[in-house]
């Protein structure tokens, strides 16, 4: 699908989308759990429901009803199981360790750049700690063997979602598992999530580590919080001139997304360097807003060329495309302050470049077309159609 919006400002009331990071969390301690868990969630997306599926292949039963996913922990563990992880980094990555715990022959099949995307410290871990994992093809990974508890090392640098899937692993495992972060922890609020997860269901964790040996304990029903992530884009468009009244946020949430409620007032303010260390998903909405208003210069982007796309080459495609200017080095990026016109905006199948050229648009002299718009469809499906009730004017068309 291809949408082409014209300018225009957004005004009106929006209840944010639940957290994705958050629901793949509480969904899995839940699918392992002592009883069934309601996780109330107004709106799902196609991360979630990779997970909810790979979860329904370990034996766990999830029901999505209207608002919430009802879910009944496993009765039985298969001895074989194939995993369809979509392109969702988090499914593969948190349950990757999981099945390892559970000691199922497992096979994760993968779509998109996921294949490509570095599964290294956590897979030569797994293998010392008694997993052995194999490509079978270019887009299935198998997994066989068991994980044992104790004592495993994680380059802090690579994926915080590596940790995270250790630290769940661990609550399944007997025994205590620590995890030891060698350098600086990259998005260490991610992890804090993980930890919140964990106590949520009763399950100990401190300096990263976890002893497991019993089920987690169900709270019976939790709620899953709304998602600074998605909501930065909201709040870019009223650093352009929108005015969106966003509801369903916690203040003091683990999210460390929740940055971009300081950090965007700070752009509208004067130019900015910001890390991008632990909040790389907020740098689309960032850059955004950084070339409407005074420009920014970005650091700590490594790990932003492994996400969906190379997303430092995406935003500065998307820049580009919209008659703005950037450029970027080995570990930093520049954003410069020259506003944006309109134009062609190529997604690359990146659901936060697709969302942040639409709120572009917003502050665009001329319209801007999103080809591969559907792929906001990974964490937000209902984006578009809010964008529209906000006052957004788009056509659509399928290519």
């Amino acid at each position: 699908m291809n949408v082409t919006i014209c300018p225009g400002k957004l005004r009106g009331s929006l209840e944010v989308n639940p957290s994705k990071s958050q629901a793949h969390r509480l969904m899995i301690l839940a699918a392992f759990g002592d009883r069934p868990t309601r996780l109330i969630c107004g709106q799902s997306n196609r991360d979630m429901e990779a997970t909810a599926d790979c979860l329904r292949a370990l034996g766990a039963e999830i029901e999505k009803g209207e608002g919430y996913f009802l879910v009944t922990p496993a009765a039985h563990i298969p001895e074989k199981a194939t995993l369809y992880c979509r392109d969702s980094g988090s499914t593969l990555r948190f349950l990757l360790p999981v099945v390892g715990a559970l000691g199922v022959d497992a096979r994760f099949r993968m779509e998109g750049r996921l294949p490509q995307r570095p599964l290294s410290p956590l897979w030569e871990e797994m293998e010392r700690m008694g997993c052995r994992l194999s490509w079978e093809d270019g887009v299935t990974l198998r997994c066989t063997g068991r994980l044992q508890a104790g004592a495993y090392t994680m380059d802090g640098g690579v994926s915080s979602q590596f940790v995270t899937g250790l630290l769940l692993a661990g609550a399944l495992m007997d025994g205590e598992t620590r995890v030891r972060i060698l350098g600086k922890l990259q998005s260490r609020p991610y992890v804090d999530m993980t930890v919140q997860a964990l106590n949520r269901y009763g399950i100990e964790c401190r300096d990263y580590t976890v002893r497991g040996g019993r089920k987690p304990r169900s709270p019976g029903e939790l709620t899953v919080e709304g998602d600074w992530s998605t909501a930065a884009f909201f709040l870019a468009a009223n650093a352009l001139g929108s005015n969106v009244t966003l509801t369903g946020l916690l203040p003091d949430s683990a999210q460390g997304d929740r940055a971009a409620a300081a950090l965007i007032p700070a752009l509208q303010a004067g130019k900015q360097t910001i890390s991008l260390a632990d909040i790389p998903d907020l740098a689309p909405a960032l850059a955004v807003t950084a070339a409407c208003c005074h420009g920014a210069e970005f650091t700590d982007i490594r790990r932003l060329r492994l996400k969906e796309s190379d997303r430092v080459a995406s935003i500065l495609r998307m820049l580009s495309a919209l008659g703005g200017r950037g450029e970027a080095g080995e570990n930093t990026m520049t954003v410069f302050g020259t506003g944006l016109t309109g134009g062609t905006v190529d997604s690359g199948n990146d659901h936060r470049i697709a969302m942040a050229a639409a709120i572009a648009a917003t502050a665009c002299r001329e319209p801007v077309t999103v080809l591969g718009a559907e792929c906001a469809a990974k964490s937000y499906p209902r984006f578009f159609e809010e964008y529209r009730r906000l006052g957004g004017n788009y056509e659509q068309c399928l290519r």
